[in-house]
């Protein structure tokens, strides 16, 4: 089975007591004690720009260098390479592309192109250099936005941003090989970040049996192991607020994610968008990947996330 993708952003809009986006799109806040419910809207050149001069309180620094992963396998005759450069800490360079076995870019294949803009309303030789923009702009994997017309491209990119900036935090500058679209190894896969953001942080795991993903464990949890599902007057205040909440959708991404992947072909990036949880899906779907990724390899390691917060 085959994997890539993930994105969004955090723009957060402040209301008094109560906190919320554009877009009607999901939270990712909560007070210490009485959980407010935010939502959270696309991110912007201006949001990038308020969130990268936030103070970091948690999260290792980037280390200067340069960091490349590869696609080791073509799909439809082409493979993703990317690489970043970091220099004083920020990303100055970002260099994601998809090329063909003589190393030539999607973006200049004129037919495809042509094709895809016809179809979806945007192609490579726009949505890959607006990606990688996007990248240094926002500084955040998480932040890059969506390109209308190549949600799965962008979804991708989402996921191999995330793990090269993770590599920057350990300044590893070995390759990292993707062995896109090879069976996945029977085992168990963990991914949990490091730090809280709002009283909570993502533990996940996915379970992989015969071939085939059988069980899909994503949750947000405080400090004590209780799961934000269970926090009653968040979970009131969001429903209200987005027509949603962790008790509906965390249970919902879960089952979206052994369904999308019971099918030929199936991706991470076919589970949809839970309505009023826009951010929390895609977040889901970034680290979704790359437990799949990990089960591409069989590599049963536990991917640690020092996710970076900010105040």
């Amino acid at each position: 089975m085959k994997v890539s993708k993930f994105v969004t952003g955090v723009a957060v809009l402040a209301f008094s007591t109560l906190i919320l986006g554009a877009c009607g799109s999901d939270d990712s806040s909560t007070s210490s004690s009485s959980s407010s419910a935010t939502t959270e809207s696309s991110t912007t050149a201006s949001s990038a720009t308020t969130e990268s001069s936030a103070t970091i309180v948690a999260g290792a620094a980037l280390e200067d260098g340069t960091y490349n992963l590869e696609e080791q396998n073509y799909s439809n005759g082409y493979r993703t390479v990317f690489s970043i450069t970091v220099v004083d800490g920020k990303i100055t360079e970002s260099n994601y592309d998809n090329v063909n076995e003589a190393g030539e870019s999607k973006a200049d294949d004129t037919e495809y192109n042509e094709q895809m803009k016809e179809a979806a309303g945007s192609d490579p030789s726009e949505f890959i250099p607006a990606l990688n923009e996007s990248l240094v702009a926002t500084q955040s994997a998480s932040d890059v936005e969506v390109v209308t017309g190549a949600t799965h491209s962008s979804e991708s990119f989402q996921n191999y941003a995330q793990q090269l900036i993770q590599a920057a935090q350990a300044g590893n500058t070995e390759t990292i090989e993707i062995n896109n679209g090879a069976e996945l190894t029977d085992g168990t896969y963990e991914l949990e970040e490091l730090n809280y953001y709002n009283g909570y942080r993502t533990v996940f795991s996915i379970t992989v049996a015969g071939g085939v993903v059988t069980e899909s464990n994503y949750d947000n949890i405080n400090e004590a192991g209780e799961s934000k599902a269970n926090d009653e007057d968040y979970n009131t205040q969001m429903k209200e607020i987005s027509g949603t909440d962790p008790s509906e959708f965390i249970p919902a991404l879960n089952e979206a994610l052994v369904a999308a992947m019971a099918e030929e072909d199936g991706t991470a990036a076919d589970v949809d968008v839970v309505t009023g949880a826009t951010h929390s899906t895609h977040s889901f779907i970034m680290y979704a990947e790359q437990l799949i990724n990990a089960a591409e390899k069989g590599d049963t390691t536990k991917i640690e996330i020092d996710n970076i917060v900010t105040e």
